[in-house]
């Protein structure tokens, strides 16, 4: 039987935040991971560049309790990651979105600060190592007793980096609920033949609109939409997925010209039509030809009737969007739900239900929007975490 002051079950970011930080207090730190190589997930962030956090981030930016996130959230903010990187020799740049990578570019200068920070600081790493049971105590596998526990299993996004919602399992047996849970950040898939799919490949700026079963607006997001052969991605459905997800049976509806309404290009549409009735659509919808052609006849404006123009107005202001799924958990970049902030002491992420369990991380039922933001949750309620158990 082997012990330490402090297990951390998961060691992603923010489960080697949280060691870190413990370690960094004087205790005796062991961090535990499922996956033969640590970081699996981070890596493959951002486009192999990992997006470290946004230069502006607020509780608005996120799903859940916004007051409880705002709390955790003051405690380690943006500029506190931007200084403690660049204490580890890692620098970060702003891009014009107000994203911030670091400017290798490489997600991999990310994790091998976190683990070389993880390694100075005397935390133990404990790779191949899947946590199936956790005792009040606390008794890991049977094997390591620990005086603390930080319970950073991640949620059950991309499992192939070992984020399979097991740690859900280890949080109900201590005590604790866990709200729903579905992908958010995900792409979503439209069945059968549709226009859209001839189109995979074509990015578009546009507004999309989630309206629930009594046909009211409950989220609207501007954003750039990328047309795919299975249906729909890009940041903008990336974003509007989880809204669409927890408002089912819901629509969708994209007005591809933002800034734009229906009344306006339908005259936009008319007076054209009068100072040139032999100019197509495409004159007037300022789109991508292959988009422009998908959904509009390449009828002369002159030639069309009160009622086609009038539908392809609608059309291009207010086209459905008929989504039947997402893609799964294997290609979300987030879970939506967990374990509720109000079951926490957000002073010290530690449980309500069992002193001495401190959780932090996707594990909680927090969910931010695509730009880093999920990033700096894991970074923020980590390092809150780690903090309180090494004191």
């Amino acid at each position: 039987m082997s012990r330490c002051d402090v297990a951390v079950i998961g060691a992603g970011a923010a489960g080697l935040m949280a060691a870190i930080f413990a370690a960094r207090a004087g205790r005796r730190v062991v961090a535990i991971d499922g996956a033969a190589r640590i970081g699996a997930k981070i890596l493959i962030s951002g486009g192999g560049r990992c997006n470290v956090t946004h230069h502006a981030v607020s509780a608005s930016d996120f799903n859940g309790n916004r007051n409880q996130i705002a709390k955790v959230l003051r405690e380690f903010d943006v500029q506190e990651t931007v200084d403690f990187f660049h204490d580890l020799g890692v620098e970060l740049k702003r891009e014009e979105t107000g994203k911030l990578f670091p400017v290798s570019d490489r997600a991999k200068t990310i994790v091998d600060a976190l683990l070389t920070a993880a390694h100075d600081a005397g935390v133990e790493l404990l790779t191949s190592t899947k946590v199936t049971t956790l005792e009040r105590g606390f008794l890991i596998n049977g094997t390591l007793e620990a005086e603390r526990v930080i319970l950073a299993a991640g949620g059950r996004s991309v499992p192939k980096t070992g984020s399979d919602g097991s740690g859900y399992a280890l949080a109900r047996a201590l005590g604790h609920t866990v709200t729903p849970l579905f992908p958010a950040l995900v792409p979503l898939m439209i069945d059968g033949e549709h226009p859209i799919k001839t189109l995979s490949g074509t990015s578009v700026g546009a507004e999309v609109s989630v309206r629930n079963a009594n046909g009211r607006v409950v989220h609207r997001a501007k954003g750039s939409m990328l047309f795919t052969h299975f249906g729909l991605s890009g940041p903008l459905i990336l974003d509007v997925s989880r809204h669409w997800l927890a408002a089912r049976p819901a629509t969708l509806a994209a007005n591809l010209l933002p800034g734009e309404t229906f009344e306006s290009l339908d005259s936009a549409l008319l007076a054209e039509s009068r100072r040139n009735p032999h100019a197509t659509i495409g004159r007037v919808v300022r789109l991508p030809e292959r988009l422009v052609a998908a959904f509009a006849p390449a009828t002369p404006l002159g030639k069309l009737s009160k009622e086609s123009r009038r539908a392809i107005a609608r059309t291009f202001t207010e086209l459905e969007l008929p989504v039947t799924r997402d893609r799964g958990f294997d290609y979300a970049e987030v879970t939506a739900g967990g374990v509720p902030l109000d079951e926490l002491d957000l002073t010290t992420m530690e449980s309500r239900h069992t002193p001495g369990l401190h959780l932090c991380g996707e594990i909680l039922d927090v969910d931010g929007r695509i730009g880093g933001f999920n990033f700096q949750w894991a970074w923020s309620s980590g390092v809150l975490a780690g903090r309180a158990a090494g004191r």
